[in-house]
């Protein structure tokens, strides 16, 4: 198996226009765990109760989604939200297997 292939951006929301968090993994399914129980109690998503997958893209390579996680983060928050709205307009949490509504 190749260490660099598959991996996920995500946007993570408090509720619909709240607090964002824009992350990277290879496995989104355990990550998004890890934000749910609020493994970390000090981290921000558990300081902030960002727990909603709200969009998430997948990427053929881990390089790839690192380097555009770091764009996502630097841009403005409502082009952030547009990105959101664009395919989840009610901000409604996703499931992170068949990218389906919950």
């Amino acid at each position: 198996m190749n260490d660099d292939a598959y991996a996920y951006v995500y946007i993570l929301a408090s509720h619909k226009n709240g607090t964002l968090y824009i992350g990277v993994t290879r496995d989104l399914g355990t990550r998004l765990e890890q934000h749910k129980s609020k493994a970390d109690a000090k981290s921000f998503t558990a300081r902030y109760n960002v727990t909603r997958l709200v969009w998430f893209e997948e990427f053929d390579l881990i390089v790839e989604a690192i380097a555009y996680e770091k764009r996502l983060k630097k841009y403005k928050r409502q082009w952030k939200i547009n990105l959101i709205e664009e395919h989840n307009p009610d901000w409604r949490e996703l499931d992170c297997g068949s990218g389906e509504f919950l």
